[in-house]
């Protein structure tokens, strides 16, 4: 279980990004107090939690609604994440989360970011929505299930702190540092997502094989 946890936390971690969500975030509310910075980082990560608690729990429902196989969504869901991590080494998915902040701020009427850009697409979006319902669709028994909602939890908090610490976090880190870390975690998300497409592939045949004796 312990290794399960490891998996799901750094699946997550990698994903959700919480070293590349804090810079937008600082950006973002520049001119906001320290008050309201908790405030919305808070609503942000709540609202992240049920969206993805949501998928965890219905996902896999929705998935047979609209006839889709869970070995399918493993390809898919891979492929998805494959591509988020070629745009973590090349650092594509920096500058487009730049450029979707730049918008808000030419926005003055948008104040509270909470629910967007922040909970969608940047906490809860295509490829962390993509990664719950993966790995809840992998989990074997009640047991698996607790760990890795329990290593998503552990992610969102500390995306939270991320959020909070945004400005010191960053004055701290360097936009060099932080570039090395994103590309390196880019790295590790291509071969986790590399290996949901392999299980996704080997299940399948493992399917189709026997119905074809």
């Amino acid at each position: 279980m312990i290794e399960l946890f490891i998996s799901t936390f750094m699946t997550f971690f990698v994903v959700i990004d919480p070293l590349g969500c804090a810079p937008i975030y600082a950006g973002l509310t520049a001119g906001a107090s320290s008050r309201e910075r908790v405030a919305m980082a808070t609503r942000a990560v709540v609202v992240s939690a049920v969206i993805l608690l949501i998928f965890a729990w219905v996902g896999e429902q929705l998935l047979g609604a609209l006839g889709i196989s869970l070995d399918a969504f493993r390809i898919a869901g891979g492929i998805m994440l494959f591509l988020i991590a070629i745009d973590m080494v090349f650092e594509k998915r920096s500058q487009r989360r730049e450029d979707r902040a730049q918008k808000i701020l030419e926005q003055p009427e948008v104040e509270d970011v909470s629910i967007f850009p922040m909970a969608m697409p940047m906490i809860a979006g295509p490829g962390s929505i993509a990664s719950i319902m993966l790995l809840m669709s992998q989990s074997d028994g009640t047991q698996a299930t607790i760990v890795v909602l329990a290593a998503m939890m552990t992610i969102l908090v500390l995306t939270l702190v991320a959020l909070i610490a945004a400005g010191p976090l960053m004055r701290l880190l360097g936009a060099k540092i932080e570039a090395v870390i994103t590309r390196l975690l880019g790295v590790l998300l291509a071969a986790l997502a590399t290996q949901f497409v392999v299980d996704g592939l080997r299940e399948s045949f493992l399917t189709v094989a026997p119905a074809l004796h």
